[in-house]
């Protein structure tokens, strides 16, 4: 009884370990993202200055880019796909905040048709959090159909667009990830141990924290929606279901970027942890080709037998 209640005692000290380790690389990979949210919050306490709020929060931004390459936080490869996603973020705050979703409403020299330079640097420090988190946390994918989530991630982006003049797909295109990504594992190590989840589970994840930080950054003024310009409101909770359909393209964008293709089946470096959904690590061949102690346990085995057999 006593050797149960020790087991229990080191299941639940262990799990708690892994826990705090898993926040720990979260937060490394969010580093980016916190950094430009805590500029943006910084920004709004400023006394007035001869530079508009705006303008000074797109010169923090680059800086903030620039200094994130210098050490390290970003490889070549992360800020090229961050440059990119930076624009395709801007063209969707283009139609958007045009289309009256949202607004900025500071004046600025940096806006264009309503939407400052920075808005983009959002979905770039999401972009950022992604490739981030692929590096830190090793992730590989199994079974992951790429034709088919690039598809419906394409879908989802023109939808936010559409759905001002046509029928609002969100519901189904949310059917359609969900039948894409099924049976497709991302794995991730967090120290010594790595485990899986569903692709799907992970992007709802994600999106629940983006709506987290959104409310934050409207709090500090990034943003206002229609209802916020009165005064600050929590941001409705829609937009959670909103932002885990939007975080699969930015998924399906570093994927591709990154030229970075899953192999079925394949662990995430050799002699590592095969992932398991409760984290137990199974040993892996190593690449060099020599057997395992269990491999040469049975060659062993077997080598005696035939021996006794030509006896």
């Amino acid at each position: 009884m006593h050797r149960e209640e020790r087991s229990i005692t080191r299941g639940l000290r262990h799990g708690l370990r892994q826990l705090v380790r898993f926040g720990v690389v979260q937060a490394r990979a969010c580093a980016f993202a916190v950094a430009l949210l805590a500029g943006i919050g910084a920004a709004r306490l400023l006394p007035p200055l001869p530079v508009a709020r705006y303008d000074l929060i797109l010169i923090y931004g680059v800086l903030l880019t620039v200094v994130a390459r210098r050490v390290g936080w970003e490889t070549r490869r992360d800020t090229a796909v961050i440059v990119v996603c930076h624009a395709v973020g801007l063209l969707f705050e283009l139609v958007k905040v045009r289309l009256g979703s949202w607004s900025y409403p500071e004046d600025a020299l940096t806006k264009i048709a309503g939407v400052p330079l920075y808005g983009g640097f959002m979905y770039a420090a999401v972009a950022g959090y992604v490739c981030r988190a692929r590096r830190l946390m090793r992730l590989r994918y199994t079974r992951y159909r790429a034709a088919a989530t690039t598809l419906v991630a394409a879908a989802v982006y023109l939808n936010f667009f559409t759905h001002h003049w046509l029928p609002d797909l969100r519901w189904p295109l949310a059917v359609a990830m969900i039948a894409a990504t099924a049976g497709t594992w991302v794995g991730f190590d967090v120290g010594t141990h790595r485990y899986r989840m569903p692709l799907a589970v992970s992007f709802v994840l994600i999106g629940f924290f983006l709506w987290v930080a959104e409310n934050a950054a409207t709090y500090a003024g990034a943003w206002s929606y229609p209802q916020q310009l009165g005064g600050w409101h929590p941001v409705p909770l829609a937009k959670f279901g909103a932002w885990s359909l939007l975080i699969s393209v930015t998924f399906v964008l570093v994927e591709h970027l990154t030229a970075a293709r899953p192999e079925p089946g394949t662990p995430s470096r050799p002699g590592a942890a095969e992932p398991t959904v409760c984290g137990t690590p199974r040993a892996v061949p190593p690449a060099s080709g020599v057997p395992s102690r269990v491999g040469r346990s049975r060659c062993s085995r077997w080598v005696f037998r035939l021996r006794a057999a030509v006896r």
